[in-house]
């Protein structure tokens, strides 16, 4: 098993698309393996409950919402990072900006795996960015996160032209991109950042749907993915991985955050020391079990949908 776990990482390192962005070519390693067909694919087959009927959740975007796609928000060389953009057409004043983050392990997934729910954040009314980021096939810890920052300071410097309240910035991730949005939402805030001097705006709330809050902890489980990122193992950069956990980062500045939890404890690992230590600063803190739901699961019906009015809910009561 080991021995064809090894193979099938070896194809995925080998593994080279060359795209193109507004006339610019390169050529970076990808993994492929984790998209909206193949997650569909897994969730269909784990399903053990007969009354459930899983289906995808597509890009159906309202007339009321502008959308602009592959947007560079940073160049490194000659490395251009786009980003979508959800916003509503006819907006009045200044709307919160929402960073909403995909998630794939830190190594696979793309930016449009957050467009459905991009679409229905816009059509409420807020500015959405979805960022694609470096991976670990590309670049190690700390680069999605410096990527990450970099997009907040793309808002900023684009904040009258979209009417961007920069006072009220939310960090929105699934998965690995929950456990990058608990990152950046419990960093930003600080006096002392730790990835960034230079740091426009407010983050106001975080929302972490299945991210992990803790790569070592009694609940967790991360391994082989979570070390090509962090740079090594636990064993070999101990204090990479405790850099890289939001949980050892919360204090007075965290803003109120959200949790969506699948029915696997391990990708929220570090979410109750976590909701005890929020707690002990008085500030607002949720947790929303779906019920029977797979990883995965905000990218399809039936859950989409409720998964929705928990954010809308929350937001509604922790911004201004």
């Amino acid at each position: 098993m080991i021995y064809i776990m090894k193979i099938y990482s070896l194809i995925i390192l080998l593994t080279i698309i060359s795209f193109s962005i507004k006339g610019q070519e390169a050529t970076i390693p990808r993994d492929t393996s984790y998209t909206l067909e193949s997650a569909l694919k897994k969730a269909q087959k784990n399903n053990k409950e007969k009354d459930i009927k899983i289906t995808a959740v597509y890009s159906n975007p309202s007339k009321s919402i502008d959308i602009e796609n592959d947007i560079i928000y940073k160049t490194i060389g000659e490395r251009e990072l786009p980003a979508n953009l959800f916003y509503p057409r006819n907006k009045k004043g200044k709307i919160p900006g929402i960073l909403i983050i995909h998630g794939g392990g830190w190594r696979a997934g793309n930016k449009s795996l957050m467009t459905p729910m991009a679409e229905r954040l816009a059509k409420k009314g807020y500015f959405v960015m979805a960022p694609e980021y470096r991976m670990s096939l590309e670049a190690t810890y700390p680069s999605a996160v410096v990527d990450l920052y970099d997009a907040i300071i793309w808002m900023n410097e684009h904040a009258d032209e979209y009417g961007i309240d920069m006072d009220q910035i939310v960090v929105m991730g699934c998965s690995a991109g929950g456990q990058l949005a608990a990152l950046v939402g419990t960093t930003y805030n600080q006096p002392d950042s730790l990835y960034q001097k230079e740091k426009p705006g407010h983050i106001t709330a975080i929302i972490d749907v299945d991210g992990v809050l803790a790569f070592k902890h009694p609940d967790s489980e991360e391994g082989e993915m979570a070390g090509q990122w962090l740079g090594g193992t636990y064993e070999e950069v101990p204090e990479i991985w405790e850099e890289a956990s939001a949980l050892n980062h919360v204090d007075q500045y965290t803003p109120p955050t959200l949790f969506l939890a699948s029915i696997h404890p391990r990708f929220l690992a570090g979410r109750q020391d976590y909701i005890m230590k929020l707690q002990n600063f008085g500030t607002p803190v949720e947790t929303h079990f779906l019920d029977r739901v797979p990883h995965s699961f905000w990218l399809f019906n039936p859950w989409h949908k409720p998964t929705m009015k928990y954010i809308l809910d929350f937001l509604d009561k922790n911004l201004r």
